[in-house]
């Protein structure tokens, strides 16, 4: 029964093992992998030996190699400096979502960040904002980040009326933040773009690129605003509440062209 024991025992080490290399391979950690997989190699060579062996001792390593599988998928799919979801698992979702609808989020000017307050700032205020953005997410819904300084809200189930007024109560409670605690002076908006869900499965990129188009929109009308599509015609909400895109050029110059 105890050689039974040992047999499972190997099994589940071995396994473990060369489950680790192949991610560790798939992230193009060859070092990582291939000391797993010599591992596993130890392993299997040492489970031909009929010898006595010690289970307690393989159940701890087990044990620990799981926890250690576990936190390094965790690591894979998170991002590390917002501990949000990185762009992995997002592309990832959206496959397996295929009609959600989503919200691209973009930081207004904020190289002028960085410049002014450095990067260590920098690096606190996007913190902060991801911290605000997952605010009362319903429970179906994510944050990832998209890159630099644009994140994405996922919204499975949320209709278009329902995906906007998230966007805009997002977009508020960033622009009345208390900023100066990170620096004298600071401020801080974002623009948003939100592109239902449609109503057959699509190219997820076909939406990103639809709400990147939204976004621009939003920068264009004077930033800080929440720009979405009805019936044709590009909208907005924030600071210029309830009017069309067409209707928020006409109130003033509009912002500059570059995506800041």
């Amino acid at each position: 029964m105890r050689n039974g024991s040992n047999t499972r025992d190997c099994a589940d080490l071995l396994a473990v093992h060369e489950s680790i290399a192949s991610m560790f391979a798939a992230q193009g950690e060859w070092q990582r992998a291939y000391e797993h997989l010599r591992s596993a190699f130890q392993i299997a060579t040492a489970s031909a030996d009929p010898g006595p062996q010690v289970p307690e001792q393989y159940r701890r390593e087990v044990e620990q190699l799981r926890r250690e599988s576990a936190q390094a998928r965790i690591d894979s799919l998170t991002d590390a400096l917002t501990a949000t979801f990185n762009r992995r698992y997002l592309d990832r979702r959206l496959l397996e979502l295929r009609t959600p609808t989503i919200a691209l989020v973009d930081l207004d000017l904020f190289k002028r960040v960085n410049d002014t307050y450095g990067h260590h700032a920098g690096d606190q205020v996007l913190r902060r904002v991801v911290a605000l953005l997952r605010e009362n997410l319903p429970p179906d819904a994510f944050c990832a980040r998209y890159g630099g300084e644009e994140f994405v809200l996922v919204l499975p189930d949320a209709g278009l009326g329902t995906a906007v007024a998230i966007a805009e109560r997002a977009r508020a409670r960033i622009a009345e933040h208390a900023w100066t605690e990170f620096g004298a002076g600071l401020s801080v908006t974002v623009s948003i773009g939100v592109a239902p869900r449609p109503e057959s499965p699509c190219d997820p990129q076909d939406l990103l690129l639809e709400a990147d188009s939204l976004l621009y929109a939003a920068k264009r009308a004077g930033r800080n605003l929440v720009a979405y599509r009805q019936s044709g015609t590009i909208r907005v909400v924030g600071t210029v509440r309830g009017a069309s895109f067409d209707q928020a050029r006409e109130r003033g110059p509009l912002a500059s062209l570059d995506r800041g």
